[in-house]
């Protein structure tokens, strides 16, 4: 009697357990969250104004100190509804913010992949070019249709870590960060 007792609280402790994990894994979830986002004309194109607000967890902070390179990639898509089909997707971009750390120098480096790296002197510097990067043309002027009104969608997350730590961040939360999905309008000037 007493072992079938000890078998039922057992089975009763790991069915607990089973439900608090997700609740545990999600909140241990590393999320960006954009904060700001809008576009603007400028005489060029198109420009994104965007801020984000997020912090890299104890795994990402130790890989980046040993010197793996991090990728930060915004995405943008704008679309325009139409009435009698599916939206128009009009125009899409990507932009790619690459932070990485120097053991020599006792540096960190932030770049646009195909731009020169800025130097900074700590994490945290580096890491506020990535939360407040500067605009960008997302669309070159015409690309848009002026008083037409489009639907954005932005995303920004963590992109492209090495094969070795693909593998681990399918099992660990630590190894993610992304934002939802923001969607707002813009009338075309």
């Amino acid at each position: 009697m007493t072992l079938r007792f000890l078998r039922l609280l057992a089975w009763q402790l790991l069915l607990t357990l089973a439900c608090a994990l997700p609740q545990a894994a999600h909140a241990a979830e590393e999320t960006v969250e954009i904060t700001r986002a809008l576009i603007e004309a400028a005489d060029e194109g198109y420009r994104l104004s965007a801020t984000y607000s997020f912090e890299l967890s104890h795994a990402l902070e130790d890989a980046l100190q040993a010197g793996i390179s991090l990728d930060f990639t915004t995405e943008i898509n704008i679309t325009r509804r139409r009435w009698y089909w599916f939206a128009e997707k009009t125009w899409s971009a990507k932009r790619t913010h690459r932070i990485s750390y120097n053991v020599l120098t006792r540096q960190y480096h932030v770049k646009v992949l195909g731009s020169v790296a800025q130097p900074f002197d700590s994490m945290e510097d580096a890491l506020f070019a990535i939360r407040r990067p500067t605009r960008w043309v997302v669309a070159p002027r015409g690309a848009l249709k002026v008083g037409e009104v489009y639907d954005v969608t932005l995303s920004m997350g963590l992109d492209n870590l090495p094969k070795p730590f693909q593998v681990n961040a399918l099992n660990n939360r630590q190894w993610t960060l992304s934002s939802q999905r923001k969607t707002f309008q813009y009338k075309a000037e």
